[in-house]
């Protein structure tokens, strides 16, 4: 799994904030990237997600009702933006794809650079 943690500005990733044509021009790389890793068969899921100020934090309270409350944590730096989830037959490879994601356009169509957490899919035990 490839997770993209975009740094916080104000509590949300500033993306609104960018020009249209800088937006557009990101969300062309993403479509491009997915469409790649789709055709090469190697994607298995991939999704953005709504910015921080949209989130909840969400526990067990008692008797199992769902305790909700605003979040992510206001402390964190950086919030998960988006994640891929590739079936790749090496850690080299998801290192490859990470760092193709790492460098989508930002403002001005500058690479972002944005530090991509690549971490294994745990299965479950043999039996």
């Amino acid at each position: 799994m490839l997770m993209m943690n975009a740094p916080r500005s104000g509590g949300d990733w500033q993306v609104a904030s960018w020009p249209q044509e800088d937006v557009k021009a990101h969300i062309e790389f993403m479509i491009r990237l997915a469409g790649d890793l789709n055709r090469d068969g190697v994607l298995v899921g991939a999704e953005g997600l709504a910015a921080p100020s949209e989130a909840k934090i969400v526990r067990a309270g008692r008797n199992g009702v769902p305790q909700v409350t605003d979040g992510p944590f206001a402390e964190a730096k950086e919030f998960l933006a988006g994640y891929w989830i590739v079936d790749v037959e090496s850690p080299e490879h998801a290192y490859q794809v990470a760092a193709r994601a790492s460098s989508a356009p930002g403002r001005g169509g500058v690479p972002l650079n944005m530090p991509i957490e690549v971490r294994q899919v745990m299965s479950p035990p043999s039996t």
